[in-house]
């Protein structure tokens, strides 16, 4: 009998019933707790040990992070999960969906967050052992990894930010509308006028998603980066703009601010990073999820996003404008 009665968000509790049945059938002793962590990743405990289960869409996706996080650690980067054989020694498998079986890393009390200045170090200090480790294997990747391009992908996400303008008016009105656009077009055309510098620094492998929720403190304090969804191959600015977009607005919106974390030092008079600061990279992204799943009748989420595009607008707009003073 499951520990936790699931649901799965849209009703379906006969699947969660059959997946549960199969997952009991591929692990030996009883199953003790059965917990939907998000989408296809759960929780499984058993007397004996806890498991993280996390589906991919197909045989190749799962091998390919197999192959990844074995190879990591393999150079030396041990601040990850692994993934462990399955109990039952047989590829997990449930209609459509296969299963890799993680390592569980039992977190600390005191969650990883960007609130604090020591944590925002630490991150960017596991970012760059990352980067250190992935450079010397990611000639053995190239094929098996998209290249990373930056300029094409926020191009792409402002068009789609442009197009869903007329259902997003119901939402966000003028002058926040006029201003966003504004920003993405002048950090875009400045971007593609200096992209030479994109290519300055050698590839390494990107995390390409370094939000806080992946990155996961263990009970023993030590900070470990996760999730390798969606890596790519890039210079490592790509990450770094990432992750300062991340922080800024616990940073005051400042580019002293930022400057003073190590890793951004050495961007500091490159005009292509101070254009693609500008980026509203954040508030496009979740206005174009919000459209793409129809999820605009989630009051919660709908007033997030509303408060990351108007209740930081003042910031963000003071930002780019020292962002203008300090390219002219």
């Amino acid at each position: 009998m499951r520990a936790v009665n699931i649901r799965s968000g849209n009703g379906d509790d006969a699947y969660f019933d059959r997946l549960f049945s199969y997952f009991q059938s591929q692990f030996q002793g009883e199953i003790s707790k059965f917990v939907p962590i998000r989408g296809n990743v759960f929780l499984i405990k058993t007397k004996k040990q806890s498991y993280i289960l996390k589906g991919y869409s197909n045989h190749r996706k799962l091998k390919l992070q197999e192959a990844f996080t074995a190879t990591l650690r393999k150079e030396g980067f041990k601040k990850t999960y692994r993934f462990l054989e399955p109990p039952s020694k047989e590829q997990l498998y449930f209609e459509g969906t296969h299963y890799g079986c993680l390592e569980y890393l039992s977190a600390n009390k005191s969650a990883f967050s960007f609130q604090t200045r020591s944590n925002r170090q630490e991150g960017l200090d596991l970012i760059e052992q990352f980067h250190d480790t992935t450079k010397s294997f990611e000639k053995r990747y190239r094929t098996l990894l998209p290249n990373g391009d930056i300029l094409a992908k926020w191009t792409e996400r402002y068009h789609l930010f442009l197009n869903n303008l007329p259902f997003l008016r119901h939402f966000i009105k003028e002058p926040f509308v006029s201003e966003m656009v504004s920003w993405a077009y002048w950090s875009l055309t400045g971007m593609e006028q200096q992209q030479t510098f994109f290519h300055n620094e050698a590839d390494v492998i990107l995390h390409g998603d370094v939000a806080h929720h992946n990155f996961l403190r263990d009970k023993t304090g030590k900070l470990h980066l996760i999730d390798f969804d969606l890596i790519n191959i890039g210079p490592p600015v790509f990450d770094y703009l990432q992750y300062a977009n991340r922080i800024l607005p616990f940073i005051d919106w400042s580019y002293d601010n930022l400057l003073t974390y190590t890793q951004m030092k050495k961007y500091k008079r490159e005009p292509a990073f101070l254009y693609a600061l500008a980026y509203p990279a954040d508030i496009f992204r979740e206005w174009n999820r919000i459209i793409r799943e129809k999820s605009y009748s989630d009051e919660t989420k709908l007033r997030q996003v509303i408060d990351l595009s108007v209740g930081q607008f003042t910031d963000r707009k003071n930002f780019v404008e020292q962002l203008k003073d300090l390219l002219e």
